[in-house]
């Protein structure tokens, strides 16, 4: 039962970062604001891109572990890419956003990611 778990809460993950890193390339004024720190209007759209090229990216490694490494190589990966989410609140709190959104969006996030990493482990 906790194979399915591991693996399911993983491939939720990747496509999760997918969809964002997606919506930052196709909507990059409102992901921003769903990130946390609006963008300026006049702001320069390469970060906005390079934010999205970066999420889609991490979620296709993430996928590509999983079809093609075991578990625990996976779960390497999770403990790793938890440092972005972690990173996101702090850049969140350091930049206006809200502590709700540094706090409920980026490091809910990172916790959920080691919790996958933790249960790749497990398996």
């Amino acid at each position: 039962m906790l194979i399915p778990i591991a693996y399911g809460l993983a491939i939720f993950l990747a496509v999760l970062i997918m969809f964002i890193g997606v919506r930052f390339l196709v909507v990059p004024q409102a992901a921003a604001s769903g990130y946390g720190v609006p963008a300026k209007p006049d702001g320069d759209a390469a970060y906005l891109t390079i934010k999205g090229v970066r999420d889609f990216t991490s979620g296709v490694i993430g996928l590509a572990l999983l079809a093609f490494a075991d578990a625990h190589a996976v779960g390497w990966y999770m403990l790793a890419v938890a440092l972005t989410p972690l990173a996101d609140t702090v850049v969140v709190l350091r930049h206006g956003g809200t502590k709700a959104a540094a706090f409920g969006i980026h490091f809910a996030t990172a916790v959920i990611v080691l919790i996958s990493a933790a249960l790749l482990f497990a398996v």
